[in-house]
């Protein structure tokens, strides 16, 4: 019997630490940006969706839809839309599968599907390439559309500024911004940036109506040669996959949205996934559809530089898509601060203060900004991580988790619908690089550093 002693004291040692776990824990997920406050209210979720899927990649939707063709184009658009919605909603509903707890980051979902280790090798890299390549082209988009109103606005006898200054500008937002601690701090430049999104896409279609249909016009393919069509449509895959992009941020979107077992956070979500998804269409196809009627297969990978009158409008335009990529690089960004700062507290063990917070965030959109500076050929970047890491997480991975934790019947339904998804999906991923690549490859040789 006197054995007992030890024992229970350990076991009360034991408890005593657990709980002290428990609350150092629940400290630090105070503190990390995605699951400190979960107040969201439904429209928050809808505008952050908005900002993080309407990215400036609908203003190349006429050029994607001139290597496309007609046909092909539509129905790859509609395609996109459709299947992109469907794994949305799976997303929306594994948040929370397992009754009481809460998937709050892609990678927890991914664990959970594929196993601890397995897991985070999947989701992880494939969701750093697309968060942080996301970034790394909105510096860029945001410095070309500077460059833009300072080229429109600014005649005879003008100073000529260099597209790094114009990032670099960019990026001085970003210092400060990027130390707004969580997604529901950064709730209002998201509000502002989805308005935005929606006003820029209606200039660019409703000019281009203006306009009228250009007199030369022509809907053939562009390309000489059968394998520069083959490539160019590849290319184009991959600028409607990068389009459609918003998946990568939607389960720490969804974190921040109060739950309860008799109010699901889903609910809430779907709703503002659902008015996201028809501001997204009506963002998305007059846009790529007008803009291909009006001109061509001349038109430009950014329709506002097709459009140069009037004046006045398409410097509005432009400076509505830098306030909109402000925006979505906050959004994109926030999970990856999650991911740096949740590896240094919980692994490293460095105590969560404003100083790690400052140097972590501020690091970050210096390096993110540095890589813009160096690499700014825009459109071939976004076919090649378009199809590398956004085809997998946008079209097919949630179909695989979906597989793997529900596992429905052979050729029931809903098996057969993510199997024709993983099926697209993997053919996207596989040949849109192959596009980008290859028109990175030429806008390179003509191409200088720093320029």
């Amino acid at each position: 019997m006197g054995t007992q002693g030890p024992a229970t004291t350990d076991q009360n040692y034991n408890h005593a630490t657990s709980e002290e776990q428990a609350a150092k824990q629940k400290a630090i997920d105070d503190w990390l940006p995605i699951t400190s406050s979960r107040n969201a209210k439904w429209w928050y979720s809808a505008f952050h969706n908005v900002t993080a899927m309407v990215g400036a990649g609908v203003l190349s939707l006429p050029y994607a839809m001139a290597q496309l063709g007609w046909g092909p184009g539509v129905a790859i658009l509609i395609l996109s839309w459709i299947i992109t919605l469907y794994t949305l909603w799976q997303m929306v509903e594994m948040h929370e599968m397992v009754p009481g707890k809460r998937f709050d980051r892609y990678h927890e979902l991914g664990q959970h599907a594929f196993g601890e280790k397995l897991g985070l090798y999947i989701v992880v890299p494939q969701q750093l390439i697309v968060e942080v390549g996301v970034c790394i082209v909105y510096m860029v988009t945001g410095g070309k559309s500077l460059h833009k109103v300072h080229e429109l606005l600014c005649k005879e006898p003008c100073k000529e500024i260099k597209l790094s200054y114009f990032i670099m500008i960019f990026a001085s937002v970003h210092f400060v911004l990027s130390h707004l601690p969580n997604f529901n701090s950064i709730a209002g430049v998201s509000l502002a940036a989805a308005v935005m999104s929606l006003s820029y896409s209606t200039i660019a279609w409703s000019a281009s109506v203006r306009k009228g249909v250009q007199p030369d016009v022509a809907y053939g393919y562009k390309a000489k040669t059968a394998a520069g069509t083959v490539f160019n449509f590849f290319s184009a895959l991959g600028d409607v996959a990068f389009a459609y992009a918003g998946h990568n941020v939607v389960l720490e979107i969804q974190a921040t949205i109060p739950s309860t077992p008799e109010k699901p956070s889903k609910g809430p979500m779907w709703r503002g996934v659902v008015v996201a998804y028809i501001v997204v269409a009506l963002c998305y196809f007059p846009v790529a559809l007008i803009g291909y009627w009006m001109f061509g297969n001349k038109v430009e990978d950014n329709i506002l530089l097709s459009l140069e009158k009037p004046t006045w409008l398409i410097v509005m335009a432009n400076f509505f898509v830098v306030v909109h990529v402000i925006g979505s690089y906050q959004i994109y960004a926030m999970p990856v601060f999650d991911m740096i700062e949740t590896l240094l507290v919980k692994k490293l063990n460095f105590s969560p203060t404003r100083l790690l917070r400052f140097v972590v965030r501020n690091l970050y959109v210096a390096s993110t900004m540095f890589i813009g500076i160096t690499f700014p050929f825009f459109g071939g970047l976004l076919g090649f991580f378009g199809g590398f890491a956004f085809a997998p997480t946008t079209y097919f991975l949630p179909c695989i988790i979906w597989l793997a934790i529900y596992k429905p019947r052979k050729y029931s339904l809903s098996w057969c619908i993510n199997w024709i998804c993983i099926v697209l999906g993997l053919c996207l991923m596989i040949l849109s690089p192959i596009g980008g690549l290859r028109q990175i490859i030429l806008q390179a040789k003509d191409y200088k550093f720093y320029s």
